[in-house]
C-alpha cells in the first residue's frame, strides 16, 4: 500500500450509509444483523481513518457533520460501483433467463426505471418483467407464483414478507389548502385496502377527529390531481410530496401523528437466483432514500 493512504472498508462505510439512511444506527444493526457495539466500532472505525467527528447529536437523533456529508457522497458512489461491479461479474457467470417484480405506484416513475437499466447492463442475458399494482394483488400473486418479488407498503397480511425500510407518514394538502376546525377532515385516498388510508382513518378515528371520504381513485396521479384541486388532504410518505404541495404539521392543523409505514418485501419460495440478484439491487436502492 502506499505510504499515507488509507483504503476504507466497504463494510464500515455500507455501516454507515445505512445508519444514515435509517435516521439511527441501533436501526442498523438490525438491518445487518451485527449488535450494536459492533455498528458503534464501525462508526469510530471510519472517524479514526478520516480523522474528523461524522456524526453529531441534535435532539434525540444523529445528523450528519460537514465531514460527514462530504463522506456520504463518496462512500454512495463507492458502494455503488462495488454494486455494479458484483453484477456485472454475475453475469460473466452466464445469469440468463427472466425475473418477474411487482412495485408500488410510488417507485414505478422514480427508481425504477434506472434499477431496471442498471440490472439489464449487467445481466443482458435476463428479461425483467414489472408489474406496477396494488399491493395486496402484488402480494397474492407472490403467494401464486405469479411474481417472484414483490414490494408493499405494509405487509398485507403476508406474515413472511421482509420489512426492508420505514417511510415517515404526513399529511399533504394544496398550498393553498386550510383545514376548518370542527367540520370533518375531507380524505382523498386511493380505493380500499389501501395501507395509507387505513393508518389515516385509524389515527383521526383514535384522536376523536371525524373525517369523510372526499375522493377516491385506484391512481396515485388521481389522488395528486384531487389534492390539488382542494378537494381534500392525503397521507403518504414524506419523501414522496410533490414539490408544489405541503405538508401539514400536526400542531398546526390538530391533526394526529400518523407515524411511519413499513415497506415490505415479498419473496416467492420458488424464486431462482436472478431473483435474488435483482432483491440485492433492489434492496439497496430502496434503502437509500435520496434514490428515491
Amino acid at each position: 500500500m502506499v505510504a499515507g493512504l488509507i483504503n476504507l472498508d466497504m463494510d464500515v462505510l455500507r455501516t454507515f450509509v445505512i445508519g444514515t439512511d435509517l435516521g439511527s444506527f441501533a436501526k442498523a444493526a438490525d438491518r445487518l444483523g451485527r449488535s450494536p457495539s459492533a455498528v458503534s466500532l464501525h462508526l469510530r472505525k471510519l472517524e479514526d481513518q478520516i480523522g474528523q467527528p461524522l456524526v453529531r447529536k441534535q435532539g434525540r437523533g444523529l445528523v450528519l457533520t460537514e465531514a460527514g456529508e462530504t463522506l456520504m457522497g463518496y462512500a454512495r458512489r463507492i458502494l455503488d460501483l462495488n454494486d455494479e461491479a458484483r453484477l456485472a461479474l454475475g453475469a460473466l457467470a452466464g445469469l440468463e433467463g427472466w425475473v418477474r417484480v411487482g412495485v408500488p405506484q410510488d417507485f414505478a416513475e422514480t427508481w425504477l426505471p434506472s434499477l431496471l437499466a442498471r440490472f439489464q447492463r449487467a445481466h443482458p442475458k435476463v428479461r425483467v418483467e414489472a408489474r406496477v399494482d396494488r399491493g395486496a394483488a402484488m402480494a397474492d400473486a407472490v403467494g401464486a407464483g405469479v411474481l417472484d418479488l414483490a414490494l408493499t407498503w405494509g405487509s398485507m397480511g403476508k406474515p413472511d414478507g421482509q420489512v426492508v425500510s420505514e417511510r415517515r407518514l404526513a399529511w399533504i394538502a394544496a398550498a393553498d389548502h386550510r383545514i376548518v376546525d370542527g367540520e370533518p377532515l375531507p380524505l382523498v385516498a386511493f380505493d380500499a385496502p389501501c395501507a395509507f388510508q387505513s393508518r389515516a382513518t385509524e389515527a383521526l378515528d383514535a384522536a376523536g377527529r371525524r373525517w369523510r371520504h372526499a375522493f377516491s381513485t385506484s391512481s396515485l396521479l388521481g389522488v395528486w390531481a384531487a389534492v390539488r384541486a382542494g378537494l381534500g388532504v392525503t397521507a403518504r410518505t414524506v419523501d414522496a410530496i410533490p414539490s408544489d404541495l405541503r405538508e401539514l404539521h400536526s400542531g398546526d392543523a390538530l391533526l394526529p401523528d400518523l407515524g411511519s409505514l413499513a415497506l415490505v418485501l415479498h419473496r416467492s419460495p420458488s424464486r431462482t437466483a436472478i431473483a435474488d440478484a435483482f432483491a440485492d439491487l433492489l434492496l439497496d436502492a430502496v434503502r437509500a432514500p435520496d434514490d428515491l
